[in-house]
């Protein structure tokens, strides 16, 4: 009971800060990117907050507990990602001022052929990430608290719609500082009173299949692995959510030190997530692997300890669904129906459309959470959306590649159809993901068709 109290008097705190915070929203702009006045530590929290989600928690010691350690190594993938970001285009992005919107940079190269195509995907991986990262939640609510799966998800998106909806940016920015502390201090805590609890390392290793610490071992090839690695290095490059922590610092070289030190922080932390994983097979063998992490916590933590974890962990979630809801809204809003209204919206008006959505997003990410069980495969399902369609042109851009739309369209058409016919017919037997064919399809198109059609004149945010 009083780990219970805990638990929803922090939810309850994290609400009232959450609305607190953007009462005084009154512009597109202050939804999206609060101001563009966050320093290096600011955006180091709130974008770690961010990505370590459901998926790279909750998934992660789902999978180590499957497969082993492989996923660890897997999951590095997405650190190196951030590393890359941090030293090739966060450095850049002073080059864009103005821009509040994944569509903004595309419409510079692209048009507004360009910024919708972007908009309607953006929104598409948004929602599906929002579903993994509810999903997470409602499995927490089950074993903390005894709710219901389905109930779960519903009270605790409802939480992160509330004051997503009221506070925008600078409502998630104040959140994910509080919920990146929560997480920071209660996941290690959970790994090593785990160890301590199944009697050290030693008694760990003896109690878990040794194939589990088999690199790339769980029955993957070495191809199978390095696709699986790259999938997480391209998935979730610069998807909305982390452009966004590209426009909000004072200047790129606070936004390339936050970014930096966020890639960083994750290489342990997802070891971390992971050891729980095998903390949670060497106490039960026969246990749901979704709720691997939970487990751990509700068995080896004392009262007290417990409630905070527990809030901990939750933060890790909403930390996550937050940033995704926000830029579902702002893709649908401002790069989906602000082209085709033109003058005809006014900025309030654009404001309580993309309030709206993201209503409207939360509900889409429910029937995404409901309906695919696995919090890690929601990830991997829903990076389709974005990766082979959307990456190659917007990086070509960033760095400065002179292209046009009929290279974005080319490229997008090629990714999609890479990915259809590759998951149709050879991927299947050869454990490389459509994902990973879609990019090298997009890639070859659009520079080809960037190379040899003739280059349109770059065009304002």
């Amino acid at each position: 009971m009083f780990d219970n109290i805990i638990i929803f008097g922090y939810l309850s705190c994290i609400l009232a800060l959450g609305l607190w915070s953007g009462r005084h929203i009154k512009s597109m702009e202050q939804f999206s990117v609060a101001g563009r006045s966050f320093t290096s530590l600011v955006i180091f929290a709130t974008l770690s907050a961010s990505f370590i989600g459901g998926g790279f928690s909750i998934g992660n010691a789902e999978k180590v507990y499957l497969f082993g350690i492989v996923n660890i190594f897997a999951l590095w993938g997405f650190s190196l990602k951030e590393i890359l970001v941090a030293t090739f285009i966060a450095p850049r992005m002073d080059r864009f001022e103005g821009v509040i919107s994944v569509g903004d940079i595309m419409k510079r190269d692209y048009g507004v052929i360009g910024k919708v195509v972007t908009g309607v995907f953006s929104m598409m991986l948004c929602a599906g990430i929002v579903g993994a990262q509810v999903g997470g939640i409602g499995y927490i609510f089950n074993v903390f608290l005894d709710i219901p799966h389905v109930w779960g998800i519903l009270i605790g998106c409802g939480i992160v719609i509330a004051y997503t909806t009221v506070g925008g940016m600078r409502a998630i920015v104040f959140t994910d500082i509080v919920q990146f502390v929560a997480l920071g201090i209660a996941i290690p805590v959970t790994l090593y009173l785990g160890i301590q609890h199944v009697g050290g390392w030693e008694a760990l290793r003896e109690a878990t299949p040794p194939a589990h610490f088999d690199i790339p071992g769980a029955g993957l090839t070495t191809i199978a692995f390095i696709s699986l690695f790259l999938t997480f290095v391209l998935g979730e490059t610069l998807v909305p959510p982390y452009m966004q922590r590209l426009y909000i610092g004072k200047n790129a070289r606070h936004t390339a030190r936050g970014t930096l030190l966020s890639g960083l922080f994750s290489i342990p932390f997802f070891a971390v997530t992971g050891g729980i994983g095998l903390v949670a097979l060497a106490m039960n063998p026969d246990l749901d692997a979704n709720l691997a992490l939970p487990y751990v916590i509700k068995e080896v933590l004392p009262i007290g300890i417990k409630g905070l974890v527990m809030a901990g962990v939750i933060s890790i979630v909403m930390s996550s669904a937050d940033s995704f809801l926000n830029g579902a809204a702002i893709a649908f809003t401002h790069d989906i129906v602000k082209p085709f209204a033109k003058e005809r919206i006014t900025p309030k008006q654009e404001l309580w459309i993309a309030k709206w959505v993201t209503l409207g997003v939360g509900i889409l990410a429910i029937i995404f959470a409901i309906r695919i069980r696995s919090v890690l495969d929601i990830l991997i399902f829903a990076y389709n959306f974005w990766a082979p369609i959307i990456l190659v042109p917007l990086v070509g851009t960033l760095l400065g590649v002179r292209a046009n739309v009929w290279s974005f369209l080319g490229g997008a058409i090629a990714g999609i159809a890479g990915v259809l016919i590759w998951n149709r017919t050879l991927g299947p037997d050869t454990g490389v993901d459509g994902l990973i064919i879609g990019v090298f399809c997009n890639m070859i198109a659009y520079a080809f068709i960037a190379t040899f059609a003739p280059h349109t004149k770059r065009t304002s945010a």
